[in-house]
C-alpha cells in the first residue's frame, strides 16, 4: 500500500484522490542543483562502431516503420489526428526517431519526425490538454482506446523535450506549461491511475519532465505538481527499502520496474534526503540478487520471474532500464549506474536485434540454445513466438520502442559539469562540442574501439580566439578496472583506482590529448545454481555456438507477430562445464585473442568478433534441451556429476555477438 510522506512545509497543496482529500503535502521552493547537465541533442556526434549502428537503425526499422508497421505508424494514427491508434505505440517510436534524427543530422528523418510534432502541439485544447481525446471501438492490431489515458502523454513530452533541446522551439514550453496547469488541476479529481495502471508506475517520466521545465521557467506552480505526481506514483522508495517486491515472483511488470527505478532518485532532485539513492541502491542490488542476469538485465516475463538463465528479459525493459540508469547518473554522477548502463548496451542491447535492425527479438535468455516458436516456461507466451527474431513477434511494444536505446547512449556519452567543465561518463567513439568556463565553446575527439579495447584518446580543439583555457574534465573510472593510467600530452598525469570520478582540472589549450587507459583483466561473477560468467571490461563472453537460421512464413497469425520471422537452431555442442579453478588460475587457464588488429564497424556478430577468449570445458551429458531451451543447469559444483572424460577446446565471444549462447555456466570438477 502506498505510503504518503509529510515533509514540514514551506508551502502547501492539497491532493485529492477520487474527490477525497488526502493530506498537506509540502511543496519545496527550488531544486538541487545536479551535478552533471545533458548538453543540447546534436552537439555529440557518433562515430566508429557507434555510428554504424546509428546508420543500420536509420536504414532499418527506425528509419522505416511507418513502412514496415502502417497499421499502427500511418497517417491514420491518433497522434496524427486520425481514428486509428490513441495510446502508445506513435510516441514510443518518436522517443527513438527523433533524437536519432537530430543526432545523425539527417534531413529525411528530422521530416519524418515533423508531422507528429506539429500534431502535437497543434491539439493542444484552451484546458491545456493535448494529444488525442476520443476513443474508437476495438479493431485488430491496434489501440484505439484510452485516448486521455496519462501514460502516453508522458512518452509525448520525453519527445518533445528533446525536440527543443535540438530546436530551442518556444512553443514546446507554452505547451507544456498549459499542459501542466491543466494536469496541476485534473490530477487531483482524475489520478494517473484513472484509466489504466500504467502511468502510477510510470509516473517518473512525468515528473522529470515537470522539473525540466521549471528549471527553464522557474514556475513554482510546477513544484507543485510535482508534489502530486509523486504522491500518485507507485512508492518504489518504500518498495525498495522495506517490502519483499524485488524477492517475491511476479510481484511487478519488468517494464514498469525498469521505467519506476529512477523515481526515488528523480523525486530527490526536490527533497535532497539520503534514503531515496539509498533506496534505488538497494533496489538495483536486489534486483541482480534475486533476477538478475549475466547480461545486466533480469528475469521479466513479462513479470519479475527470478534467475533462472532461461527465464526472458524483454527488449522493453533494456532500453527503459537504460533511460533510467543514464537518467540517475546525470543527476548524482554515481559510478555503479554508469556501469550498469555499459553492462547492457555492451550486451542485452546489440544482441536482441538483428545486423540490419529490422527484426527483434522480445525476450532474451541469458543461456539461449534454440529460438523457436514453442511455448516456454514464461509468465506470458504470445503464442511461442516470444524469442523468434521478428517485426512483430511476442508483442508489438517493442517494435515500437526498442529505438531509444542507442540515441540515448550516445546522447549520454558527455554532460556538462556543474563546475563549468565536462564530464565523459561512458565511452565510445564520437565527436562533441560544448560550451565551458561561462562561454568558451570546445570540441573534444573521442578515438578508441572501447568496449573492445582499453585505451580512449580525447583531442581538444579550442576556440582560436582563447590561448589556455581553464576549466574541469571529469572521467569515470569503472568498478571493474583495478587501476588506471591517465596521461595528458604523452606524459604519465596520474594512476588512480577504479569507481570514482577523476576530475582534471587545469589550463587547457588547443591540440591537447588526454589518454585514458583501463586496464581490462578476466574475472567471474557468480549467478543461479551458483553458475559462472566469464567476463572482460564490461563484457560478458559467452560460448560460441554454430547457428542455422531458418525463416518461416507466418500464415496463422500475421496480424498478430508478422507475416515471417526467423527461427535459429545450434549445429554445434553446447553443453559444456567450466572446471573448477581457484581466482589465481583463471589468467592462465583463459587466452584472449584478437583475431584482426582492427574493429570492424559493425562487431557485433560471431564473424565480426574483435576479442575471442579460448579456454576448456567438458560436456555435461545430462545437461540436455528441455522444452526446447537448456535444460535446468547442473548445480556448481555437483557432487559425482557425469561428465565426459576428454577436456575440449572451447571458444568464448563477446556475448553482444551471438544469437544462440552459454554465458552461465556451470563448474565442474576436474
Amino acid at each position: 500500500m502506498k505510503s504518503f510522506l509529510l515533509f514540514l512545509f514551506l508551502s502547501s497543496v492539497s491532493v485529492f484522490t477520487n474527490g477525497q482529500e488526502q493530506l498537506k503535502i509540502s511543496t519545496p521552493q527550488q531544486l538541487r542543483k545536479n551535478p552533471y547537465s545533458e548538453l543540447p541533442l546534436g552537439a555529440i556526434k557518433p562515430s566508429g562502431w557507434l555510428k554504424e549502428m546509428l546508420v543500420r537503425q536509420k536504414n532499418g526499422a527506425t528509419g522505416k516503420l511507418d513502412e514496415l508497421y502502417p497499421l499502427v505508424m500511418n497517417k491514420r494514427n491518433g497522434w496524427l489526428g486520425g481514428d486509428g491508434d490513441q495510446w502508445e505505440r506513435g510516441p514510443y517510436w518518436l522517443d527513438g526517431l527523433l533524437p536519432l534524427a537530430y543526432i545523425l543530422d539527417d534531413k529525411e528523418l528530422i521530416a519524418k519526425t515533423k508531422p507528429w510534432v506539429e500534431w502535437s502541439i497543434q491539439s493542444q485544447q484552451p484546458d491545456g490538454y493535448f494529444g488525442p481525446s476520443k476513443d474508437y471501438p476495438q479493431e485488430a492490431g491496434i489501440q484505439r482506446d484510452n485516448s486521455r489515458d496519462w501514460w502516453p502523454k508522458m512518452v509525448m513530452l520525453k519527445v518533445l523535450k528533446q525536440y527543443y533541446m535540438a530546436t530551442k522551439d518556444q512553443r514546446v514550453i507554452a505547451l507544456m506549461t498549459k499542459y501542466f496547469q491543466y494536469q496541476l488541476k485534473e490530477l487531483p479529481k482524475t489520478p494517473l491511475d484513472n484509466w489504466t495502471f500504467w502511468a502510477r508506475y510510470r509516473g517518473a517520466d512525468n515528473l522529470m519532465v515537470v522539473y525540466w521545465l521549471y528549471n527553464i521557467t522557474h514556475d513554482s506552480f510546477l513544484l507543485e505538481l510535482g508534489e502530486i505526481i509523486h504522491q500518485q506514483t507507485f512508492d518504489y522508495t518504500d518498495a525498495f527499502l522495506n517490502t519483499g517486491l524485488l524477492s517475491t515472483t511476479a510481484s511487478i511488470h519488468g517494464v514498469n520496474l525498469a521505467q519506476g527505478f529512477k523515481a526515488p532518485i528523480i523525486y530527490y532532485q526536490s527533497h535532497p534526503a539520503q534514503k531515496y539513492i539509498n533506496a534505488v541502491k538497494q533496489g538495483l542490488k536486489d534486483l541482480m540478487k534475486y533476477n538478475g542476469t549475466a547480461n545486466g538485465m533480469y528475469g521479466a516475463d513479462e513479470a519479475l520471474h527470478g534467475n533462472n538463465p532461461t527465464q526472458g528479459a524483454e527488449l522493453c525493459s533494456a532500453v527503459e532500464l537504460m533511460f533510467s540508469l543514464e537518467s540517475m547518473l546525470e543527476i548524482t554522477g554515481d559510478v555503479g549506474f554508469a556501469d550498469h548502463t555499459e553492462r547492457i548496451a555492451f550486451n542485452a542491447l546489440p544482441t536482441q536485434t538483428t545486423e540490419d535492425y529490422l527484426t527483434r527479438q522480445y525476450f532474451q535468455q541469458a543461456n539461449q540454445v534454440m529460438i523457436t516458436r514453442h511455448i516456454r516456461n514464461f509468465d506470458i507466451n504470445h503464442k511461442g513466438t516470444d524469442l523468434c527474431y521478428g517485426l512483430l513477434t511476442g508483442y508489438p511494444c517493442c517494435t515500437s520502442n526498442m529505438h531509444q536505446g542507442w540515441p540515448k547512449f550516445t546522447q549520454n556519452l558527455w554532460y556538462n559539469s556543474a563546475d563549468s567543465g565536462i564530464a565523459a561518463l561512458l565511452y565510445a567513439p564520437n565527436e562533441m562540442k560544448a560550451l565551458v568556463a561561462g562561454n568558451v565553446q570546445i570540441a573534444v575527439k573521442e578515438q578508441t574501439a572501447y568496449p573492445f579495447e582499453e585505451k580512449i584518446r580525447f583531442i581538444l580543439t579550442i576556440d582560436q580566439k582563447k590561448k589556455v583555457v581553464h576549466f574541469p574534465f571529469h572521467l569515470r573510472i569503472p568498478a571493474w578496472c583495478k587501476k588506471a593510467d591517465i596521461k595528458i600530452n604523452g606524459q604519465l598525469w596520474k594512476k588512480v583506482d577504479g569507481n570514482q570520478v577523476v576530475k582534471i582540472d587545469r589550463d587547457w589549450k588547443n591540440g591537447d590529448v588526454v589518454e585514458l587507459e583501463l586496464p581490462m583483466h578476466i574475472f567471474r561473477n557468480n549467478w543461479y545454481e551458483n553458475s559462472k560468467s566469464i567476463e572482460r571490461g564490461p563484457i560478458v563472453y559467452a560460448l560460441k555456438i554454430g547457428e542455422a537460421y531458418s525463416k518461416v512464413k507466418n500464415e496463422s497469425d500475421p496480424v498478430d507477430f508478422g507475416n515471417e520471422f526467423y527461427e535459429i537452431r545450434p549445429t554445434t555442442a553446447w553443453n559444456y562445464g567450466l572446471p573448477l579453478m581457484k581466482e589465481d588460475e583463471v589468467e592462465k587457464n583463459f587466452k584472449v585473442e584478437k583475431p584482426t588488429s582492427f574493429v570492424a564497424n559493425y562487431p557485433w556478430n560471431v564473424m565480426n568478433a574483435p576479442v575471442v577468449i579460448r579456454t576448456k570445458g567438458k560436456k555435461i551429458p545430462s545437461w540436455q534441451l528441455y522444452n526446447e531451451m537448456a535444460g535446468p543447469i547442473p548445480f556448481s559444483v555437483s557432487y559425482d556429476l557425469e561428465l565426459n572424460s576428454a577436456t575440449e577446446d572451447i571458444v568464448l565471444v563477446p556475448y553482444g555477438c551471438t544469437r544462440l549462447r552459454i554465458s552461465q555456466f556451470p563448474e565442474v570438477r576436474k
